[in-house]
């Protein structure tokens, strides 16, 4: 994410003290022109996929009306849940009037439920991630997005099973949601793009640097835009020192194979575009407009792919979010704590700040609105419940509610 220019002399100090040869090899980018034709060709077919959808009266739900009665509703009989996660905008930026992600802000969000009172749980980007698969809060260094990739130092744990300490990459004895899938025999799998695409930045399958070394994938390279902060399964040793890692966090490339058909789609996949279809670089690397512009083309190809896969079209649940909004938004909601290592997860406040999201699902009718109040251990929880696994670190937090009724409007159990 864009950060002050305070501490991004301390994240570029920090990487510097470690590999200034390094840096000044990976760093410099040349000047490409301007990308055009390829992210802008959008079939009919893609562009109408919703449009049938977009009739129905909207369904609204406050936060009075629903907090009192999801939490006995019972959740769909969901079977795979797709999560994209965008970067950096506040409410306010995406969902307005005259949004630069249009497909995200009018045609998707009437399509489905959208959640007004999401929010992020951290600035800046790397705390927001690991919350989403585990449940952990921030520290200080992952607050600054690990430009040094460390491991974690324990020196204990707290309640709700949050480790205390300081570092980047957790011990194998934290689990995941993956840890928790693989455990009940459910399959799973991170795509990430870009990842790969220049072997010495990092691998095509599990890239991340060395324990120890500095991570040269903070900033885009026009051919390579995969940022490793921004995909949490290599933080957690109970991923990368299992042979499951190379086997389950590869390139987005291999996503549209896997949906071809139910069996061969994941229960639960984490898509994360590259630093410009993600919406976190203006202009990008590659000389792509990048920001909502950019997030909005990467929807408008993978979002139709999603929804006409047998796996979505049986009993799928599609979660669009942003990690984070600006830093300027510092918000929280849910009674969100602050953790055992930072007395802020949001740097400036108690949090990462209102984004909103939207979620589609047949379980879900269009137009949905809801007003209650969710964050990213919040989505957490629901997927745990999805598949009846436990809640891990701040998911299960006291008082924490699931999506509920107010979401899965088209769900008669929910109802």
């Amino acid at each position: 994410m864009s950060v002050p220019a305070g501490l991004r002399a301390f994240r570029s100090a920090a990487i510097l003290q470690h590999a200034p040869a390094a840096m000044s090899r990976c760093f410099v980018l040349s000047p490409l022109p301007r990308a055009t034709s390829t992210l802008l060709m959008i079939s009919l077919g893609q562009r109408l996929l919703l449009a049938v959808s977009l009739s129905f009266a909207a369904v609204t739900a406050t936060p009075t009306h629903a907090l009192a009665q999801q939490r006995r509703a019972p959740m769909p009989p969901i079977r795979h849940v797709f999560v994209i996660v965008l970067e950096n905008q506040g409410f306010d930026t995406t969902f307005n009037a005259h949004s630069r992600a249009p497909y995200l802000a009018d045609t998707l969000r009437r399509a489905g439920a959208f959640l007004r009172q999401y929010h992020g749980t951290a600035h800046y980007s790397l705390g927001n991630y690991l919350a989403m698969i585990a449940g952990v809060a921030p520290t200080p260094k992952t607050q600054i997005d690990c430009p040094h990739f460390d491991d974690f130092v324990e020196t204990g744990i707290a309640r709700d099973g949050q480790p205390v300490g300081d570092g980047c990459v957790y011990p194998a004895h934290v689990a995941t949601i993956t840890n928790q899938l693989e455990a009940k025999r459910l399959a799973w799998g991170g795509y990430m793009e870009d990842m790969g695409n220049d072997p010495t930045r990092e691998s095509a399958t599990c890239g991340h640097p060395e324990i120890g070394s500095p991570d040269m994938t903070e900033l885009a390279a026009p051919t390579d835009q995969y940022a490793t902060k921004h995909n949490p399964f290599v933080y957690f040793h109970a991923i990368i020192d299992s042979a499951s890692c190379k086997q389950h966090v590869v390139p987005l490339t291999r996503l549209e194979d896997a949906l071809r058909s139910a069996d061969r789609t994941p229960n639960y996949t984490f898509i994360v575009p590259n630093l410009c279809h993600d919406g976190h670089d203006r202009p990008c690397a590659n000389g792509e407009a990048g920001s909502l512009e950019s997030a909005n083309v990467f929807l408008q190809h993978w979002v139709p792919l999603i929804m006409n896969s047998p796996a979505y079209r049986a009993d799928g649940l599609l979660i669009i979010n942003f990690d984070e909004a600006l830093t300027i938004d510092a918000s929280a909601c849910c009674s969100e704590p602050s953790g055992p290592n930072t007395t802020k997860p949001g740097v400036n406040g108690p949090g990462g700040g209102r984004t909103g999201a939207v979620l589609l699902s047949r379980f879900i009718k269009p137009g949905t609105v809801s007003n209650v109040p969710y964050n990213h251990y919040s989505l957490l929880r629901s997927v745990e419940d999805v598949f009846g696994l436990r809640h891990l670190g701040y998911a299960g937090q006291s008082g924490l509610v699931s999506f509920g009724r107010d979401v899965f409007t088209g769900y008669r159990a929910a109802r």
